[in-house]
């Protein structure tokens, strides 16, 4: 099968700047902040103007189609990001032992988490990700959305139980919420 540039385009709305350093790294900016991410591992070229970003890819079959569709999602959810941004609402679950949580810098830690001594930590992930704590809700919010998932995700595994039945403990804390907006 010879090789085929396959090309994609994503539009830019009002009061979104989008620029392209070299021919992978993208720098986008909005009302709420600014996201820049390198995409020259996927070997791909961006050019960006009149509107829109144009995505040019060099490959064959499924694998450079589902790619190109991978970077297509990446820069909207970076446009959807300083527009909107994004939130995870977690719910914290303490059935046996009464657990609190606090931020401190970069870190989440988490205290007496099913009677443990040591507090468990799980880091923050990204520059603009913020993370609050409200009652038995966790928000996690911010502009980059990879950022914010594995922010959610790092505090998810800090409490993931071993050696114990997980249909007894339920105890940790749990993404069940996700949205675009942060309120």
């Amino acid at each position: 099968m010879p090789l085929r540039e396959y090309v994609e385009e994503v539009e830019i709305p009002e009061g979104v700047e989008v620029e392209v350093v070299g021919s992978a790294r993208i720098r986008v900016k909005g009302r709420l902040g600014e996201i820049e991410k390198d995409l020259s591992h996927a070997n791909v070229r961006l050019e960006a103007g009149s509107g829109k970003v144009v995505i040019r890819l060099l490959g064959r079959g499924r694998r450079a189609e589902a790619l190109i569709g991978t970077i297509r999602s990446i820069i909207r959810n970076m446009i959807i990001g300083v527009t909107q941004g994004f939130t995870y609402k977690m719910k914290i679950v303490a059935s046996h032992f009464p657990m609190s949580v606090k931020v401190q810098g970069d870190r989440v830690i988490i205290e007496n988490f099913i009677g443990e001594r040591s507090p468990r930590m799980a880091r923050i992930v990204g520059r603009g990700t913020v993370v609050e704590v409200k009652g038995d809700d966790v928000l996690v919010k911010g502009v980059d959305k990879e950022a914010v998932g594995q922010t959610a995700a790092n505090i998810e595994q800090a409490l993931k139980i071993k050696r114990k039945d997980l249909r007894k403990f339920l105890d940790g804390i749990y993404v069940y919420e996700k949205r675009v907006g942060m309120e």
